[in-house]
C-alpha cells in the first residue's frame, strides 16, 4: 500500500518536464480567497448587518496604481449573506486598517473617531507653523520642554531600579529587624510610663489621706481642750492633752469620705473640796449655840 502523505516523488530517467501541460494562469488576476470581515459593516442594498468576523469566500486582486511606500494594496470582493449584492473593501497600510469601497458602509467605531480628531489636530498645527513662524518657534519650545520633563522622569525611574536592585533580601530583614527593636522599645517606654504616672497618683491619694486625717485628729484635740477650760475654768492639765490613738474603723470611714462627728460627753459635777477639819469646826459651833 503506498503512502498517504508522500513526502518523495520517483523521477524516472526519461522524464520530460516540457511534456507537462502549463498552467492557465489567474483570470483577470484574481483569486479566490477564504477570509473574515475586517470590520462590522452594513449592506447598502438591503441594510443587512455583517459582523465582524463573519466567513466569506472572496476574491483577491492587487490595486494597480495605488501603492503606500512600496506597499501593494489588495482589494477584496464578496457577496451579501441575503441579497447576494457584491461587496468590496481594500487594505489601508497606512493606518493598518481596512477601507469599505463599494456596497457597503462601515458601522461607527469611537475609536476611529479619536484617531481622525488626532490627524486633523496634527494637520492644522503644521498649517498654523507654516504661515506664523513664532506659533512655530512657541511649539517647538513646549516640544522640548515636554520631551526634558520626560526625560527627567525616565532618568528617576531608572534611578530608582537601580537603587532597588542594590538591595538585597538581607539588608531589608536587618532594616526589618531594627524597627521591631526600635519599636519595642517605645512600647517598653510607654508602659513603664503609664506604671509611673499611676504609681504617683496612688501616692499622692495616700498623702491627702493622710493629711486629712491630721487635721481631723488636730479638730479633735482643739474641742477637748476647750470643753475642758468651759467645765473647770482651770489651766488644762497634762491628761487632757492627750490624742486618743483613732479605731480602724474611723480611719475607714475617713478613708471614704466621711466626716467624723465628735461624741457629745455629759458634763461632770463640780465637787466642792472640803476638808475635816472644817466639819468639824463646824459641829463644834453648832453644839454650843444649842447649849
Amino acid at each position: 500500500m503506498a503512502e498517504r502523505k508522500v513526502l518523495s516523488k520517483y523521477y524516472p530517467p526519461d522524464f520530460d518536464p516540457s511534456i507537462i501541460p502549463r498552467r492557465s494562469g489567474v483570470k483577470n488576476g484574481q483569486h479566490k480567497v477564504r477570509l473574515m470581515a475586517p470590520f462590522s459593516m452594513q449592506c447598502v442594498t438591503c441594510g443587512e448587518y455583517i459582523y465582524k468576523g463573519k466567513k466569506f469566500n472572496a476574491r483577491k486582486e492587487t490595486v494597480h496604481g495605488e501603492m503606500y511606500l512600496t506597499i501593494k494594496i489588495f482589494r477584496f470582493y464578496i457577496r451579501c449573506p441575503k441579497c447576494s449584492a457584491e461587496l468590496t473593501f481594500k487594505t489601508d497600510p497606512k493606518n493598518a486598517d481596512y477601507v469599505a469601497e463599494n456596497g457597503c458602509t462601515r458601522n461607527f467605531e469611537p475609536w476611529r473617531d479619536l484617531t481622525q480628531e488626532k490627524e486633523d489636530r496634527l494637520k492644522e498645527r503644521e498649517i498654523d507653523e507654516m504661515n506664523n513662524p513664532l506659533k512655530a518657534l512657541e511649539n517647538r519650545t513646549l516640544d522640548s520642554k515636554r520631551e526634558m520633563e520626560i526625560a527627567d522622569s525616565l532618568d528617576e525611574i531608572r534611578t530608582r531600579n537601580a537603587r532597588n536592585d542594590r538591595i538585597d533580601a538581607e539588608s531589608v530583614l536587618l532594616r526589618l529587624e531594627e524597627e521591631n527593636a526600635h519599636n519595642s522599645e517605645e512600647e517598653d517606654e510607654a508602659e513603664a510610663k503609664k506604671i509611673f504616672e499611676q504609681n504617683l497618683e496612688k501616692s499622692n491619694k495616700t498623702k491627702k489621706i493622710q493629711h486629712s486625717l491630721e487635721q481631723e485628729d488636730e479638730v479633735e484635740e482643739e474641742v477637748s481642750i476647750d470643753k475642758v477650760i468651759s467645765h473647770t475654768g482651770n489651766e488644762v492639765t497634762d491628761w487632757s492633752l492627750k490624742k486618743e490613738p483613732a479605731s480602724n474603723g474611723d480611719k475607714a470611714k475617713n478613708m471614704f469620705g466621711i466626716v467624723k462627728k465628735p461624741k457629745a460627753e455629759a458634763p461632770k459635777p463640780v465637787e466642792s473640796s472640803t476638808n475635816s477639819i472644817s466639819l468639824l469646826g463646824d459641829y463644834g459651833s453648832s453644839s454650843e449655840d444649842e447649849d
